[in-house]
């Protein structure tokens, strides 16, 4: 060491000018931060799937364990115990316990552990106490069959594993996040879990889907069992409390209270949603009142709300789990069939060890009886020496042991030896004789178990479900989403402008002409008087191009707003006439809808909402010997076809100018509407039940189980109750046919009565809490079935038929109706209606509206008209 001294202090001194040195850190990079990697991931974010626990987690329960005396123990002594086992601070401790606690399952809280629903933290550790719950106490320890590890400082040992018999992992969920690896395990039902076990074990199939303690709705189309690439969708649970208050009663996973509320107000703040006010009622369940101004749509609120808000969300579960100190990726489905293996292995230890406990137990109780029955240890009273005695005992004993399963070794012997006088001079034979026999009894219950342990372990999930299962029902309700589109539920929170010369749009443009109000995230079509169209993105200020013709914000996939236009191409070209959908477009590119690149003009131009044909008056200049200068088209006679067709010729003349004649009505058929019961809402793609066709002033029929009739025109955004139990297309002229219980005279009464005050919401039974709608037909002549309640000691009254239009006439929707029966009713049914000739509708002939994808482009005359002496192509 000097001598290294000596050669470091003359090189200090030998050298001129100090140099910076290279560290090289490849070696720290494989050694200490892999290490620092692996140890992450194998003993804090990762759980094991042996038992489901994190280490910390199992170290808190191996704690509670030894703390258990049955009564609750403060939480920061079961932190300060756990530290024994733990090399980390009490901190990590502390909030591992309260996440433990607040699952409510293993742990029996007291005190104030926090709310899942608001955010509220729990309170100090030393403020709160807990104890180990019944469930935790049967499922998770077995220390015979529990294999034990040193704890970090040597001092302690603590389980490797716990013995869990049950798939706790899947019922608490994990989460964690470690070096370059995360997981995110989802909670599943209890009662579930214990269902797919036993279907497991029986061979049978199963399907397992998250249920979260905030309940809400969830969308597990894509779950994917819970591995990498699957997705599932959660949404609040939103209902209409009036027309002007909506309530929120569940909340998602992954947020609260505060956190649902304040993404509200933000949402609000940005104009995509428009609330008066929020007010969080929330104690031991969610109540969040939402306040809308007057005149906001409740059903396209509720939309904005899961578009806009955390009022949904998508959560991405990762099934990774610790086996064998690696990590493994699997699904839901192989964790829970480990676990389910695991827990039969668990209960084949447990019954060995019982089973050689009871033999132990019947072996020495047998050698008992024969050493005290048969006063053997009289045979040791002259002996003098220890070897003497067992040798005496020993031998006094071999002549009754021929039916013991094992020999009688000198550990057995000494047992005997120990026998106090006291016992030996109260011995009962028959009580002695009773014990050996219950023994066998358990012994051989035992060995049946143990033969049939799959039986067995079906029966052990089944007592878990019976003792344990009440109250933990399934929390979260499942349902296929409908996809909601943010542009059409927006509230509209600027302006759009256009500066028409310029070619300028935008919502910056105050100074120019107003167009309409929209939202930031709308896209906008513009038409110049070139004949270009462009769809772009709503922004400040945008150019498109001079002299615009048209701008409105744009829908896409809108198959019934057709465009009407006359354009003429320049250089003394033709004129030609046009009528197309705009339906699906490339943002921001520029289409030419002149048919070629051509340059033209656009002399009409209309845009129509519901496909209306106006009459036109074409103008032309005189030139040459033309005699016909003016005459009228129809834009009726004209087929809708795809933007890129270049149209039917005009004429070959030059245009003065072209004049609206007369405004035009609707070319479409009536919109066939049907109504998807997975979703609960309507649809104009051909899913669910057609509800039929619908013309512009048509409405839909809705009637609720708590009895409110109500009309309402067909939005595609308008939300169903789930105790909706009649929706179709309303007829004025079909009466609606009600039976319902009166709770004051409590008796059934018959009603029957046409709707008055269409879109207007009305009750159909009086307001008696004890009221209620038995049932509703929509038939024109429908028949009802009375069964009547058997008096006691007589036969049951026979069955009542009655025609609702012979019993009652039609009359006001508030009218009472006539009873039905003064006797006691057991049911009342609908019976196959008596025939009626429904009258047919009339429909005018109407043009079809034809998809894009079937357009065809080539470029037809519709028509030529000849006076002799003009050769022009005319309507």
């Amino acid at each position: 060491m000097e001598e290294n001294e000596e050669l470091n202090d003359e090189g200090l001194e030998n050298q001129e000018e100090p140099q910076d040195s290279l560290v090289k850190v490849t070696g720290m990079y494989k050694d200490w931060f892999l290490d620092y990697a692996s140890y992450v991931i194998l003993e804090r974010a990762v759980p094991a799937i042996e038992d489901g626990f994190k280490p910390v987690q199992r170290r808190i329960m191996h704690s509670l364990k030894e703390l258990d005396d049955g009564r609750y123990n403060k939480v920061a002594n079961v932190v300060g115990h756990t530290m024994q086992y733990h090399p980390h601070g009490d901190a990590s401790i502390a909030d591992a316990m309260v996440q433990i606690g607040q699952k409510d399952l293993l742990i029996d809280t007291q005190g104030n552990w926090g709310n899942i629903l608001t955010g509220d933290g729990a309170a100090a550790s030393r403020y709160i106490e807990a104890r180990l719950s019944k469930f935790a106490l049967e499922v998770i320890y077995s220390p015979k069959i529990t294999e034990w590890q040193l704890s970090y400082d040597g001092r302690k040992k603590e389980p490797i594993n716990l013995p869990v018999k049950f798939p706790l992992l899947l019922a608490q969920g994990a989460e964690g996040i470690a070096v370059g690896l995360s997981t995110k395990i989802l909670p599943h039902n209890f009662i579930e879990l214990i269902d797919a076990s036993i279907s497991h074990l029986r061979g049978k199939r199963f399907t397992l889907y998250p249920d979260f303690p905030t309940a809400g709705i969830i969308d597990v189309t894509n779950y994917n069992e819970g591995m990498r690439g699957g997705k599932i969708r959660v949404r609040a649970k939103i209902s209409t409390l009036d027309k002007n208050t909506l309530v929120i009663n569940e909340i998602p996973y992954g947020t609260n209270t505060s956190s649902l509320i304040d993404s509200i107000l933000k949402a609000n703040e940005k104009g995509k949603i428009k609330i008066k006010k929020i007010e969080d009622n929330t104690a031991a369940e969610v109540e969040i009142l939402v306040h809308l101004p007057t005149g906001i749509s409740p059903d396209k609120t509720i939309d904005a709300l899961y578009a806009f808000t955390a009022c949904e969300s998508s959560i991405s579960p990762l099934g990774c789990v610790i086996e064998d100190n690696k990590p493994l990726f699997i699904g839901v489905k192989e964790m829970l069939e480990r676990s389910t293996e695991n827990t039969v292995e668990l209960l084949k230890a447990e019954l060995e060890i019982q089973l050689s406990e009871l033999e132990e137990q019947w072996h020495f109780a047998s050698l008992e009886r024969i050493f005290i029955e048969n006063r053997i240890y009289r045979d040791i009273e002259e002996e003098e020496t220890w070897e003497g005695v067992i040798s005496a005992i020993d031998k006094g004993l071999k002549p009754h042991i021929g039916h013991l399963k094992r020999e009688v070794t000198t550990d057995d012997i000494t047992r005997l030896t120990e026998i106090r006088i006291k016992r030996i001079s109260k011995f009962d034979l028959e009580k002695a004789q009773q014990l050996i026999d219950g023994l066998e009894e358990k012994i051989a219950q035992t060995k049946h178990h143990l033969e049939h342990l799959v039986d067995f372990a079906i029966d052990y999930f089944k007592e878990l479900k019976k003792k344990y299962g009440q109250g933990r029902e399934r929390k979260s309700e499942i349902k296929v989403f409908d996809d909601i589109e943010a542009t059409k539920v927006v509230i509209r929170n600027t302006k759009l402008y256009v500066n028409r010369e310029e070619g300028f749009v935008g919502t910056s443009l105050k100074r120019d002409e107003y167009v309409t109000d929209c939202s930031d995230i709308d896209d906008i079509i513009v038409f110049t008087q070139t004949g270009e169209m462009m769809v772009t993105k709503v922004d400040s200020k945008v150019f498109v191009g001079k002299n615009i013709i048209h701008v409105a914000v744009f829908k896409k996939k809108d198959k019934r707003t057709t465009y009407n236009m006359v354009y003429k191409l320049m250089k003394g070209g033709p004129s030609y006439i046009k009528r197309f959908n705009v339906t699906s477009i490339t943002r921001d590119k520029m289409y030419q809808l002149t048919g070629d690149k051509t340059s033209a003009e656009v002399l009409y131009f209309s845009a129509n909402p519901n496909g209306e044909a106006e009459v036109i008056t074409v103008l032309l200049r005189q030139s040459g010997s033309i005699k016909k200068l003016k005459w009228d088209l129809d834009f009726s006679d004209v087929l809708i076809k795809g933007r890129d067709s270049k149209g039917n010729l005009v004429t070959k003349y030059p245009i003065k100018r072209v004049e609206l004649k007369e405004k035009g009505v609707s070319t479409l058929k009536p919109r066939k509407i049907w109504f998807d019961d997975v979703v609960s809402r309507l649809n104009v793609d051909g899913r669910g039940e057609l509800l039929g066709e619908f013309k512009g002033d048509d409405q839909l029929l809705v009637v609720e189980q708590k009895g409110i009739v109500k009309t309402i025109i067909p939005d595609l955004l308008t939300r169903f109750n789930d105790d909706m139990i009649i929706l179709e297309k309303w007829n004025p002229n079909k009466p609606i046919s009600v039976v319902h219980f009166e709770g004051e005279k409590e008796r059934y009464y018959l009603k029957r009565f046409l709707i008055e005050n269409p879109s207007k919401e009305e009750v159909a039974i009086s307001e008696s809490p004890k009221s209620h709608m038995e049932l509703v037909s929509t038939d024109w002549r429908p028949q009802l079935e009375i069964e009547f309640v058997k008096p006691r000691g007589k036969d049951a009254k026979p069955n009542l038929q009655v025609d609702v239009e012979e019993f009652i006439a039609i009359k006001g929707i508030k009218a009472l109706g006539n009873q039905l029966t003064p006797e006691k009713v057991k049911t009342i049914s609908l019976l196959e209606p008596l025939p009626f000739e429904e009258p047919e509708e009339q429909l005018a002939e109407d043009i079809e509206v034809v998809d894009e994808e079937q357009i065809d482009n080539t470029n037809n005359d519709i028509g030529t008209k000849n006076d002799g002496n003009d050769q022009t192509a005319l309507f």
